[in-house]
């Protein structure tokens, strides 16, 4: 069992994590636009292993999103689109699917703003969210499937950690 102080630490911790590997990524050109490859957005895994985290993945996105060439737009769309996200993951069942919120409300939230920012309501708004959402979705997929799956195998498997992990989500709660 966790106390509400590791609890508030662990999402602190998340927050700043998810804020520094943006950065890292929008160094890299990865974290903004269509192609993108946010190294942070693996850890909206998290919340499957530690219920209760999803507000350090939603503060984490918030703050990095406030450097986003997209401005207001991405710091609101891009932040909900973590929060509904990570909150999704918490209640999903299986590890297997612990990644696929993330990709799917990416792709919709980031697809349509992206689509939006380039040619508003127009005729070509639908055709360009279809292909803004696939290169998004794609990018996504491969964060957080390979480094998010990647997470959710290795953080039980962390003496400390292993104690926080619900059992019935591959912990050792209670020893």
């Amino acid at each position: 069992m966790r106390s509400k102080t590791q609890l508030l630490a662990l999402n602190g911790i998340i927050a700043a994590a998810y804020a520094a590997l943006t950065l890292v990524a929008s160094a890299l050109n990865l974290a903004y636009g269509p192609v993108q490859f946010r190294f942070s957005e693996a850890l909206t895994v998290l919340p499957f292993l530690f219920p209760g985290t999803w507000p350090g993945i939603f503060l984490g996105c918030l703050l990095a999103n406030l450097l986003s060439p997209y401005g207001f737009l991405d710091i609101i769309l891009g932040s909900l689109a973590s929060l509904l996200a990570a909150v999704m993951t918490e209640k999903v069942s299986r590890r297997w699917l612990a990644p696929l919120p993330p990709v799917l409300w990416n792709m919709i939230l980031i697809g349509g703003m992206l689509a939006w920012y380039e040619v508003g309501f127009t005729a070509r708004f639908l055709p360009l969210f279809a292909v803004n959402a696939l290169w998004v979705g794609i990018g996504e997929a491969v964060v957080c499937y390979l480094l998010g799956g990647m997470l959710l195998k290795a953080v039980p498997r962390v003496g400390y950690l292993r104690r926080f992990v619900p059992v019935s989500r591959g912990g050792l709660a209670g020893q």
